[in-house]
């Protein structure tokens, strides 16, 4: 049987869509949580297997990036989307009207998150040819560009605050602004993808090592943490756990059907809004 299966070129194990798939699936537990939180009848575990969903996405935005046939093509689509998630949310914090009458409003940018962190990782492949000016450029400045805004660009234009703000949400997303990812995840996903040039293993292991040793000891180390602090609140470690689905990664695409290819791009924002919608109706039927 073994023998069949190299031969045919089949290994066991699970493929980028179907990674994808169970990283959609416990997203959209997560999301559940976090838009209907507030009734108290979502249980907290919706979010806690949550966690596993976006460490599962980065990995398959890796393995996109380094498969994909046209790598400008596959930035632009995640930039629009978060280009239109960014200017809703920059609303939602502008005006009452986009809120929730809690003031609750979403912030799920993790593909702003995305948009920052491919044009470093296509740096660090120019730095690989020896296209040092390139590459150094696609690598420092989408990370340097908060500090630069910051410190430089705000100070000189304070009169425009809310168009830079704007431009930071939007057409040139700041990291540090973004809750939904942000800092830590595109310093994690450099680190995936340098450990993804040996081998996929070795990321799957850079990445728990990463969550244990970042959000972990964030957790054990706050002051006066308990168990319950470190299960119920300080979770966000439990992402560490999708190496396990990560290890089971076979380094095959894997088929995603008819329209899959956008169906991720589409499905993202669309559940984003429907269930902000429905909570909002929820919210004014309860009061």
């Amino acid at each position: 049987m073994e023998n069949t299966m190299q031969k045919t070129g089949l290994r066991r194990g699970l493929t980028t869509a179907q990674l994808k798939w169970i990283a959609l699936v416990l997203m959209v537990l997560d999301h559940i949580h976090y838009f209907f939180e507030f009734t108290g009848a979502v249980p907290l575990l919706f979010s806690q297997l949550g966690r596993l969903s976006a460490g599962l996405f980065l990995f398959c935005l890796i393995e996109g990036f380094i498969h994909t046939h046209d790598r400008r093509r596959y930035f632009l689509r995640i930039y629009l989307v978060s280009v239109g998630m960014g200017a809703v949310q920059f609303c939602c914090i502008l005006f009452d009207f986009c809120r929730r009458p809690d003031g609750f409003y979403p912030m799920n940018q993790m593909l702003a998150t995305f948009a920052v962190l491919l044009p470093m990782l296509q740096g660090v492949d120019w730095l690989r040819q020896k296209r040092w000016l390139r590459g150094l450029a696609a690598l420092v400045l989408p990370f340097a560009w908060p500090f630069f805004m910051l410190m430089v660009i705000y100070p000189m234009f304070p009169q425009a605050e809310g168009w830079l703000t704007l431009l930071g949400f939007t057409v040139l997303p700041m990291h540090t602004m973004i809750m939904d990812g942000g800092t830590l995840f595109i310093l994690c996903g450099l680190l995936m993808y340098l450990c993804r040039l040996k081998s996929t293993k070795l990321e799957a292991l850079a990445f728990a090592a990463f969550y244990l040793l970042v959000y972990g000891s964030t957790a054990v180390l706050y002051p006066g943490a308990t168990w319950d602090f470190i299960f119920n609140q300080a979770f966000e470690w439990m992402g560490a756990f999708s190496a396990v689905f990560m290890l089971l990664y076979k380094g095959q695409r894997g088929a995603s059907g008819r329209g899959g290819k956008y169906f991720f791009y589409v499905f993202y924002p669309a559940h984003v809004y429907v269930l902000y919608g429905l909570s909002w109706l929820l919210y004014l039927w309860m009061q």
